[in-house]
């Protein structure tokens, strides 16, 4: 038998953004058109350059913002097509702003402009939604499925898939039935792989889930070429269970298929870590502007308060391997002992003042500075002192895979209740857990949230 050539593969999950974009686009543009046409009789050549731009960097920015996400409801979709739209409008007002010409648009215009451009994509989203919903439910009810295996994997991919996909039940032997399965409600052992095909027509299959381990390689090739020529969809999930994933994806080089393990979102989205950085670094000048009183009486009251540098630069470990200098305002008497040592309750090291910074997180403010050279982050994982790093490697798994964005002054695990002291291995395997689970699901609308609860988590007994 020939094999057919390979081909590359097809990534539908844009399917849906395109979609919705193009409508949306379509329309607002018609309507932008209409309007200005109406009011100058004519379509004048700077509004002609606005729409080419806007429509053109609406998509990054709506992918970034992942405004039409199929996950979505109808309202939250809207927010978020109001919220992309809003820094859409932004964006082109700052580049009306440094072209020189903010009398571009008239002030009465351009209010219009916004409100008709959101009306006409919303009018758009909401009936494609609508359709897109319908056809999905109508799909699912007809994509009846089986999983083949019995594992543990196979249990795990029943549970999730039940509430979605009308699964019929699995296929294995009875001897890994016996052994291996755990009974899922509505999810019977239909048959052994001899009975695959048979039940495949009977049922009316349309989708088959391979859930078989990976040291079963030769079986599951088998199984998938018997499952060629019937009208059937065949989706293999791999075994991947005892292994700790980082944003894993999948994509092709070429024409052969590539599951990356352990990526992150900034490394396999350049435009979007350049976005983070350059949102990063304007903030950050911003705030030290904004705060220089703050910085300047912390900076009066730390010198004040006991011999020694205003500030306290350490080494810590940057976003991979590197090493950073992260700047702090010094909360301790200096001491010669060169052991790092976190800070305790009642420490004896810590002065008046520095307990004060250090419970409000005033002590971390300097760290801008770093943000502002590019070594830091607004939010990522906390920097930890280096020794600590080397001693919870050996102890927690995929420790340093948290080192691999930059650090960042607040993040997920000090919003989520793990600041200030981890005095047990559970609790930084807490706060692990919570940096590798922001690394997983990093997104722009993440940071804001982490940003806004922060002040919230400032004042915390945790802190010494």
């Amino acid at each position: 038998m020939i094999a057919p050539r390979l081909h590359p593969m097809v990534n539908r999950r844009g399917l849906t953004f395109w979609t919705m974009w193009l409508a949306g686009a379509a329309l607002a543009c018609a309507l932008t058109f209409s309007v200005l046409y109406a009011h100058f009789d004519a379509f004048p050549p700077q509004y002609r350059v606005l729409m080419m731009i806007g429509v053109l960097a609406s998509v990054p920015v709506y992918s970034f913002l992942h405004v039409y996400h199929k996950r979505l409801n109808y309202l939250l979709g809207l927010l978020r097509l109001l919220g992309g739209w809003l820094t859409l409008v932004a964006a082109l007002a700052v580049v009306i702003w440094l072209s020189g010409s903010p009398q571009t648009l008239a002030p009465g215009m351009a209010v219009k402009l916004i409100a008709y451009g959101f009306l006409a994509q919303a009018a758009t989203f909401i009936p494609l939604r609508f359709l897109l919903n319908r056809h999905n439910q109508r799909l699912k009810n007809e994509r009846k499925a089986v999983i083949i295996g019995a594992g543990e994997l196979a249990g795990k991919l029943a549970r999730q898939l039940k509430p979605r996909v009308p699964v019929l039940g699995v296929i294995a032997p009875d001897a890994e039935v016996d052994a291996d399965w755990v009974p899922v409600p509505g999810v019977p052992h239909l048959g052994g792989f001899d009975e695959l095909r048979d039940i495949v027509q009977r049922e009316q299959v349309r989708r088959v889930y391979i859930a078989l381990p990976l040291d079963r390689m030769v079986q599951i090739e088998s199984i998938y070429v018997d499952l060629l020529d019937l009208a059937v969809d065949v989706v293999w999930v791999p075994d991947f269970g005892s292994m700790m994933l980082l944003n894993q994806s999948i994509s092709q080089i070429e024409q052969f298929p590539a599951i990356y393990l352990n990526e992150t979102p900034l490394s396999s989205h350049p435009a979007a870590a350049m976005a983070k950085d350059l949102i990063d670094r304007s903030l950050a000048l911003l705030a030290i502007v904004a705060l220089a009183p703050v910085l300047i009486s912390c900076a009066v009251a730390v010198k004040l308060s006991s011999p020694g540098p205003v500030f306290f630069r350490q080494g810590r470990d940057g976003c991979n391997g590197t090493v950073i200098h992260v700047y702090k305002f010094r909360s301790m008497r200096m001491h010669d002992d060169q052991e790092v040592k976190q800070a305790t309750r009642n420490d004896s090291r810590v002065t008046r003042v520095g307990a004060f910074l250090r419970r409000s997180s005033l002590d971390e403010l300097p760290q801008l500075i770093n943000v502002l050279r590019g070594e830091m982050a607004l939010v990522g994982p906390r920097p930890h002192a280096i020794a600590h790093n080397h001693y919870y490697c050996d102890k927690l798994m995929a420790y340093m895979a948290r080192h691999r964005i930059k650090p960042g002054i607040t993040g997920l695990a000090q919003v989520s209740g793990f600041r200030g002291e981890t005095d047990t291995l559970d609790k930084m395997q807490g706060r692990l857990e919570r940096d590798l689970a922001y690394i997983n699901h990093w997104s722009l609308w993440l940071d804001i949230k982490i940003l806004i609860k922060t002040p919230f988590t400032l004042f915390s007994r945790n802190i010494y």
